[in-house]
């Protein structure tokens, strides 16, 4: 099963709240006797910190979020925060559920300045709302408790710049030097990604250049600039791999998703293909033309009888 990056960042709170919420609850009722007294709070949430899994800061809001004692961390007390109005941050926009319990939306924290989040827990006394114990989390703390997501292979159409868009038709495509050899730079590249060890290679048409990816070093790209597409030499700089077994993109199929980009480059003078990228374990093909808005897509659904490019003949 496929999982969005929603979907993990789901999981991932939803593990955390399960951690998060019996200690904060136990610790919201050791602080009920002692709520509204700054010294009795402070004492408190000292002796329980430790018990509060990758806290940085505990403290006490009431109900209107004014905090009642000081910052509470690793290091003991931290002065200046008591009477401080916490009502306008975030985290108490947020409604409390029933239950008592809130794990807030991620922020940017006013100290650090890095992605944080909150728990509230409600305090309660004698069937009373009192308040809210407050517990503060960098996100560089928190164990990750989910596998990373995949991309979705899914078509995705974004809009890019309006202003780029609203002039379209007020400009005309103007040949690169790629262009006028376009036949022998594709060469070039379907060497490069079938036999070569090129997993993915972005094509800057206008500007006449592509940026690789090799199977021997994932982590750095590099650039063919258009001398480099223009000369079949350039093959030799890197030296022949067996095509990936693990591929989405079936070998086969590069020639065609080249020929296509060549297609789209040279169908119409106003609205024109201006990048594009091709990654063979993604299975993607990318598109960027000259109105700015860039489309994400299947290589099958690029090459396939529905593309809605309006290309024919299928697989």
């Amino acid at each position: 099963m496929q999982f969005s990056w929603k979907d993990i960042i789901f999981q991932q709170r939803e593990k955390l709240a399960q951690l998060l919420h019996e200690p904060l609850a136990r610790l919201a009722e050791q602080c009920a006797p002692a709520w509204g007294d700054r010294e009795g709070m402070n004492a408190v949430l000292l002796a329980g910190f430790a018990d509060i899994p990758h806290c940085t800061f505990l403290y006490g809001v009431n109900a209107d979020g004014i905090q009642l004692c000081d910052n509470v961390g690793k290091s003991g007390l931290t002065p200046g925060h008591f009477g401080r109005d916490r009502s306008q941050r975030p985290y108490m926009q947020e409604a409390v559920p029933a239950w008592g319990f809130l794990l807030s939306d991620s922020y940017i924290s006013m100290l650090n300045q890095r992605p944080s989040l909150t728990a509230l827990q409600i305090v309660r006394r004698d069937g009373r709302v009192l308040g809210y114990l407050g517990a503060d989390f960098d996100l560089r703390d928190l164990p990750a408790t989910s596998h990373l997501y995949e991309e979705p292979g899914n078509w995705r159409q974004i809009k890019g710049d309006p202003a780029i868009r609203g002039n379209v038709f007020y400009q005309c495509r103007v040949d690169s030097p790629m262009d006028q050899s376009m036949d022998k730079a594709l060469s070039i590249l379907e060497e490069l990604l079938t036999q070569r060890g090129v997993f993915q290679c972005q094509i800057h048409f206008s500007s006449s250049q592509a940026t690789i990816w090799t199977l021997d070093d994932p982590y750095r790209y590099r650039i063919l600039d258009q001398e480099a597409l223009a000369d079949p030499d350039i093959c030799l700089a890197y030296p022949p791999q067996t095509y990936p077994a693990d591929a989405v993109i079936p070998m086969p199929a590069i020639a065609r998703i080249l020929q296509n980009l060549r297609t789209l480059r040279m169908a119409d003078e106003n609205i024109y293909l201006r990048m594009s990228s091709i990654n063979l374990f993604n299975g993607m093909v990318s598109l960027t033309f000259s109105c700015d808005g860039t489309h994400y897509l299947r290589y099958d659904e690029f090459l396939g009888q529905a593309s809605p490019f309006g290309f024919t003949g299928g697989e």
